[in-house]
């Protein structure tokens, strides 16, 4: 059987018109309206209601904090400055006044209110590693 130029070329014309309307048809699929294959854990929260007197202009941002091994973060506030973390890898020291030191590994997290003033250090071989959510003054 042998092909002519027209056949081709009408074989090639219906292929592109297929998936033109094919296309056409997935890129008008409805959103799905419920979740699935997803999962949340709320690792750690802290009510913001007397913690500051306004958020305005303030930005809720995530880090990702690197401690290196035999690092220290000096002593400091968190009066204006909630904030929630969460292990990611290593571990910490944690130093907070009034309190024994206390040693947060992967999977652990920390809630640092207006009454919390700490420093830390790593004293582990690897280096620390963290996910910080906080509400700073400064962008």
């Amino acid at each position: 059987m042998q092909f002519t130029r027209t056949k081709v070329s009408l074989a090639a014309a219906s292929a592109l018109a297929l998936g033109f309307a094919a296309g056409i048809a997935v890129g008008q699929m409805k959103p799905p309206a419920e979740s699935k294959g997803i999962s949340a854990d709320q690792l750690r929260s802290l009510d913001l209601t007397s913690e500051i007197d306004s958020v305005k202009g303030r930005p809720l941002r995530m880090r990702r904090i690197l401690l290196l091994p035999g690092g220290v973060i000096g002593l400091h506030s968190h009066k204006d400055r909630p904030t929630v973390s969460y292990v990611l890898q290593g571990e910490v020291t944690y130093h907070e006044e009034g309190q024994p030191p206390k040693v947060v590994k992967v999977g652990e997290g920390l809630a640092e209110g207006k009454s919390t003033t700490h420093w830390a250090e790593n004293r582990a071989g690897v280096a620390a590693i963290w996910i910080a959510v906080d509400i700073p003054k400064e962008p």
